[in-house]
Parts: structure tokens; C-alpha cells; sequence
């Protein structure tokens, strides 16, 4: 194993900086993490786990950890939130896995964050400093030197922006916008025994209907229910996260059925995601520092790959600085692995968001009867687009 003096800095432990530092301790690197907040953890609700989220568990030596705390769920779910009718579904049992060499399941989000955060704990050569925002930093021919928020030095061969949408280190190099997209999203997370019976199906089920969309699924050995719900806002949005509002929540949700309707009942407080992305770019690593997981390609959620992009880039970084023994290639080289299947991922999210923000009575229906009459193949074939059969090719 490569065996260096400095270490590789991380900026943020979240999902993406946690797999980057365990990538790169499992190639024999030394890592410094540095997080803004005081203490380590994650904020959130339920996250849908595909097949190449559990091959870059396995990649990064936390897998068994994360599939014990998965759900694994029988079917993927589509029902008309007007007629409250099926529109189609998937199964996602055995026959899916044996496809796609690897199960699909939901999880917690803040299940992943502990999976990961425990395997950093068992590596000696991880150190998390806490309270430390990474402002600035300065690059030289031997390494980077990167400030905080409080003026301390620190002092590395590689800098990994793992800052999230607002990312400090983008900010540097790229020096772009944040681009609000208009859709709030309402997460919450119910007691099972508080939910309605007749929804705790063992699926990740989606409500869709004009211009809003409501999904369920189980999490946590079914103990609880993550509730999600989706609109395009009709005021003029700000990237944030905030306490939501049942009223608003209700307003947009007048025109469906009682059955689904019921969901935005029951839970007691809510948080508010009005989202954002950025456009896509053709250069994210400068010299020694790259970007990685949002910092570099924030997705919208409708692809359901936010977490698993950041884990997979970790896994092509820590490949890319073990096989090269220069810095600025290695990290060049992780950005040209990664680059192509981001952007395609990124757009599509927005492709989804459109469809699932549609108002037209005409064109839901359209929507609905391409779903209806092929529910099992646009799915599949993305699917086999984000996911390769083999657990080792990480995608």
C-alpha cells in the first residue's frame, strides 16, 4: 500500500466525505476530515438504496453494516393519487437482485451516515476534526494548505470538496451559482403504529398526480414510515431547509383522493427542502484540489442517486490516487471516470422533475398510460443504465 507523509484533507463528513476518507485509508493514505458542524451526524429521512449503492458499501468495507440496517422492500409502486388506481409496479425480489447482482432496499438516511461514520472509526489513519470550516486554500508544487473559518492552518497533498451544494471549495475554483429548481420537498418520519394500516405495504410506493407527487416506503424493520412529499412551488424560491407548514403542504394537495391525502395527516412536524442543483461542469479538479458527491454534481432527488453517486465517486478517487503516484493526474483521472455518468444522472433529474411537476390534465394522463401499459421497462432499462451486473464495477 502507498504510504504518504501529509495527508489528503477532506472538506466535510458527510455521506461523501466519510466514503472519500474510507476510500482512501483502504488504499493506505492518511486522511484528515474537517466538518463545520460540532458534532458528527446527519440530518434527513429515508433515501432508496439501488444495486450500485450496495456494491460501493461493499467497496468501501461497510456493507454488512448497511445491509443490516436496510429494508428490503418486495416492489417498487406507482398509484394514481386522483383515482388512488395502480399504475404499475416492479418487483424487486429475488429475480431483481439475481439481474442486478446486488438488492434494491430503503434505509434511513442517517443509517448510512453511521455506517460509514463506524467504519472511519475503525481506521487509525482517519483523524475528524469538528467545529473547523474549511474557508480558503492555497496550493503549492509539494501540496495544499488549506485555511478555516478560524484562521488554522492545515496542511495536506490533496484537497476532496465534500462541502455539499454550497461547497467553500467550489466556490474557489468554480465560482458558479446555485441553481434553485422550484420544487419543495416535505420529509417526515412516522411511527408505524401511526400509520395506516392498510399503506404499510413493504414497497417504495409513489402517489402521482398534477403537479405533486407523495411517496411512502418502510424504515427501520418497519418500525417507522418515511413519508415524502413533492410540488413546484408557486412563489419564487431560495435554496434552504426549514420547519415546514401543513397548510402549505395541504394547498397543494386539494384535487387528490381520500386515501392518499390521508398521508399528509399524519406527521406531527415536517422538514422543508426547497431544492437546488447546479449546472453541469466540464472541470472539477484544479491542480490539487477535486470535487466530489454534491460539491461537484448536486443532484435533484427524482433520481433517487444522490447517495450512491458520492459513495461511487469516493471509490474512483481512492482507485485514482492509489494507481498514480501524481496528485493532479490521479485527481484528473477521477474526475474523467466520473464526469460522463454525473452529468447524464444530473439531467435526468431534471427531465423527471418536469414530468412529475406536470399540471395538464392531458399530459398526467399520457404520463400515467406510458407507465401503465410499460411499467416494468423505462425503469429496468435505468436502471441497468446506473447499475453493472458485477458487485466489483462500481457504478
Amino acid at each position: 500500500m502507498k504510504r504518504v507523509l501529509d495527508p489528503v484533507i477532506v472538506a466535510g463528513a458527510g455521506i461523501g466525505g466519510l466514503a472519500a476518507a474510507l476510500a482512501l485509508a483502504h488504499r493506505g493514505f492518511r486522511v484528515v476530515v474537517l466538518e463545520q458542524a460540532a458534532e458528527i451526524g446527519e440530518i434527513g429521512a429515508g433515501v432508496q438504496l439501488a444495486p450500485n449503492a450496495f456494491a460501493a458499501f461493499d467497496a468501501l468495507g461497510v456493507g454488512k453494516r448497511a445491509r443490516s440496517r436496510a429494508v428490503y422492500t418486495d416492489r417498487m409502486v406507482m398509484m394514481d393519487a386522483v383515482d388512488e388506481t395502480l399504475v404499475g409496479e416492479i418487483p424487486t425480489g429475488a429475480a431483481f437482485q439475481a439481474r442486478f447482482g446486488n438488492p434494491y432496499a430503503v434505509i434511513h438516511r442517517a443509517d448510512v451516515h453511521l455506517s460509514l461514520l463506524e467504519g472511519v472509526r475503525a481506521q487509525p489513519g482517519i483523524e475528524v476534526i469538528t467545529s473547523t470550516r474549511v474557508e480558503r486554500f492555497e496550493e503549492d508544487e509539494r501540496g495544499v494548505d488549506v485555511i478555516d473559518a478560524a484562521g488554522g492552518h492545515h496542511r495536506g497533498i490533496a484537497l476532496v470538496g465534500c462541502d455539499g451544494v454550497k461547497s467553500a471549495v467550489r466556490a474557489q475554483t468554480v465560482g458558479d451559482d446555485v441553481r434553485v429548481s422550484g420544487h419543495v420537498v416535505y420529509r417526515a418520519v412516522v411511527d408505524a403504529a401511526d400509520f395506516p394500516a392498510d399503506l404499510r405495504w413493504n414497497a417504495a410506493a409513489v402517489w402521482v398526480g398534477p403537479n405533486c407527487h407523495l411517496v411512502h416506503y418502510p424504515l427501520r424493520g418497519g418500525d417507522q414510515y418515511n413519508v415524502v412529499v413533492t410540488f413546484h412551488s408557486r412563489d419564487a424560491e431560495t435554496w434552504s431547509v426549514s420547519e415546514g407548514s401543513r397548510d402549505e403542504v395541504l394547498s397543494y394537495f386539494d384535487g387528490i383522493g381520500a386515501r392518499a391525502r390521508r398521508l399528509l395527516d399524519l406527521p406531527k412536524s415536517w422538514k422543508r427542502w426547497a431544492t437546488a442543483d447546479r449546472e453541469p461542469i466540464a472541470t472539477w479538479t484544479h491542480g490539487r484540489s477535486t470535487l466530489l458527491g454534491d460539491a461537484a454534481h448536486p443532484l435533484l432527488p427524482h433520481t433517487g442517486q444522490g447517495a450512491a453517486q458520492a459513495m461511487v465517486d469516493a471509490v474512483a478517487l481512492g482507485k485514482a490516487l492509489a494507481a498514480d503516484v501524481d496528485v493532479a493526474s490521479a485527481l484528473r483521472q477521477h474526475e474523467h471516470v466520473r464526469r460522463e455518468r454525473t452529468t447524464a444522472l444530473l439531467k435526468q433529474g431534471r427531465r423527471t422533475a418536469r414530468v412529475m411537476a406536470m399540471t395538464n390534465p392531458v399530459a398526467c394522463y399520457i404520463r400515467e398510460q406510458v407507465v401503465r401499459f410499460a411499467p416494468v421497462t423505462p425503469i429496468v432499462q435505468l436502471m441497468a443504465r446506473i447499475n453493472r451486473r458485477a458487485g466489483t464495477d462500481v457504478r
